[in-house]
């Protein structure tokens, strides 16, 4: 998985993400929002899945709104909400704990090594450098 906070849902934006973070000729499956429609532009096989088109019982993309619905459910159980500012943060950890959680172990033992190889970081630090919203 991979997040990222995008400014807007325009095709510019979606496209840069997308060709940031996705191998030349691969499928890609979206709901049929008009601004994924020039991924076919970039090398990419796009395969959209229309919300209105699709049966009432047929669940569209599921490992996606699983995904955004356990998302929501820590963002608001756990954190009890996050600021603007800190949400790239936040979704940082999401991912790095969504992408391990079938080994928890070598979540542990990267983040040790991570922590041994890096100095500790003082909140004020934090702030400063969070990205502006």
């Amino acid at each position: 998985m991979r997040l990222v906070v995008l400014p807007d849902a325009t095709s510019a934006s979606l496209t840069a993400f997308v060709t940031a973070t996705t191998a030349s000729g691969a499928i890609v499956h979206t709901d049929g929002w008009q601004g994924y429609k020039v991924l076919a532009k970039f090398d990419y096989e796009h395969r959209p899945l229309s919300q209105r088109a699709a049966a009432p019982a047929e669940q569209l993309l599921p490992r996606a709104h699983r995904a955004a619905s356990n998302l929501k459910a820590w963002m608001h159980g756990t954190h009890r909400g996050v600021s603007d500012q800190h949400l790239p943060v936040y979704l940082d950890e999401f991912v790095f704990r969504h992408n391990r959680r079938g080994t928890p172990m070598a979540a542990f033992q990267t983040l040790l090594g991570l922590s041994t190889s890096h100095p500790p970081t003082a909140y004020r630090e934090l702030v400063e450098t969070a990205p502006a919203t």
